[in-house]
């Protein structure tokens, strides 16, 4: 079992670094292409809207395909991509090449996160959804970096046809280590749909959104913050986000372990800090020492909440849990989105590079809110019904529970 949490590992690693690799190599795409930045940063936006659509549409597909063969079918469509990238002779066939990819990261996600949790007993199945997620986490410390100095120095296309030769051999993993799992008798697509009555699912992704979305509002201007404010050179830019991505690594890893022994602890704690955190950001951000210590801290908090949040959606949509758990994937990314914007938005009402902390701060505070409420919610739901006879005396009624 462990052999086929890894296969799933090195599919979200290749994942993972073809989603944030395309910001290190984004000058060199766009004087190869005679595009401004600008023009080449829709390259982002493109791969993460292209998360959001393709989620809910290539699981649905999916419906009536083995867990097994549909991971295969995306981890195909991941590697064409890659390849359309690293051979487009145009931009805007780059930008197809990305979407093309980006439309396997949701479901890969979603319905690996589904066959992890199966591999495992019930009482591991958070720490394994954590162990399929460390391979994006450590394509942060160790596929981004790489791939952007490959970039820099090989050329970018070589960066993509790497990535897309991670892609295969986390296909051939997946063919010969992932078992076939059999899906639920009965289960259809309508049953994957019903799920999204459940408020317990709801909240779970709005938890997703503006949780993650916290961090994201702080570290998509990490760049100017750290430059501008802290006082670092350029080239330490990557060595932060190195540490951004050791903090995501243990806090994933953290937030696996004791969200199998209490989740929602494990969800009070971990956004109740990253709140704090990033609000003390727009203080500690002009200290090299302190600004460097957050940034790890950010990662750790932000990742914690990771693989809690996506076991309560599996534990909350339990017996057609594979839609909503892409459409979680999704969350994220629409979380990222919402925050870089709204970080854009008050850096550019002049309130300065430190701004977005605050407004990563309110998110996650929000995030914690509904933690509460869905607790509270779920406290509620499990009472019993209590029925009092009418004109029995107070002392001598009965209770029948439902």
């Amino acid at each position: 079992m462990p052999l086929a949490l890894l296969a799933l590992a090195i599919g979200a690693f290749g994942i993972g670094t073809t989603e944030f690799v395309i910001m290190g190599v984004l000058p060199e795409v766009a004087g190869d292409f005679g595009v401004s930045i600008p023009t080449a940063g829709l390259l982002v936006t493109g791969y993460a809207l292209g998360v959001v659509i393709g989620a809910p549409i290539m699981t649905a597909l999916g419906t009536k395909v083995s867990r097994k063969r549909m991971l295969m079918v995306l981890m195909g469509l991941f590697v064409l991509g890659n390849l359309i990238s690293a051979v487009a002779p145009a931009f805007w066939l780059m930008f197809a090449g990305r979407v093309v990819a980006s439309l396997a990261h949701g479901a890969f996600f979603g319905i690996g996160s589904v066959a992890a949790a199966e591999l495992v007993a019930p009482e591991k199945k958070a720490g394994a959804i954590a162990m399929m997620f460390s391979g994006l986490t450590v394509a942060n410390v160790v596929g981004v970096p790489l791939g952007t100095l490959i970039g820099q120095s090989a050329g970018w296309r070589v960066t993509f046809a790497g990535v897309a030769a991670l892609g295969v051999v986390g296909l051939l993993g997946i063919a010969r280590l992932v078992p076939e799992i059999p899906r639920p008798e009965g289960v259809r697509l309508r049953h994957e749909l019903a799920a999204f009555k459940n408020v317990q699912v709801l909240l779970a992704m709005a938890m997703t959104v503006l949780g993650f979305g916290g961090v994201f509002a702080a570290v998509t201007y990490i760049a100017p913050m750290m430059t501008h404010v802290a006082g670092f050179a350029d080239g330490s830019v990557t060595w932060l986000l190195v540490l951004f991505g050791l903090g995501m690594v243990g806090g994933n890893l953290i937030g696996g372990r004791f969200a199998d022994r209490a989740l929602m602890p494990m969800l009070y704690v971990s956004l109740g800090g990253l709140a704090v955190v990033l609000a003390l950001f727009t203080v500690t951000a002009h200290n090299k020492v302190l600004a460097a210590v957050t940034i790890a801290l950010i990662g750790a908090l932000g990742f914690a909440t990771v693989p809690p949040l996506q076991k309560r959606v599996l534990d909350q949509a339990h017996g057609a849990p594979t839609l909503a758990s892409a459409v979680n994937i999704g969350a994220f990314n629409l979380g990222n989105a919402l925050s870089a914007w709204l970080g854009g938005v008050v850096i550019a009402a002049g309130l300065g590079y430190t701004a977005p902390n605050w407004v990563g701060a309110a998110l996650a505070a929000g995030a914690l809110v509904l933690a509460v409420l869905s607790a509270a919610l779920e406290r509620r739901a499990s009472r019993p019904t209590v029925v009092v006879a009418a004109g029995v005396p107070a002392e001598a009624r009965t209770a029948v529970h439902h």
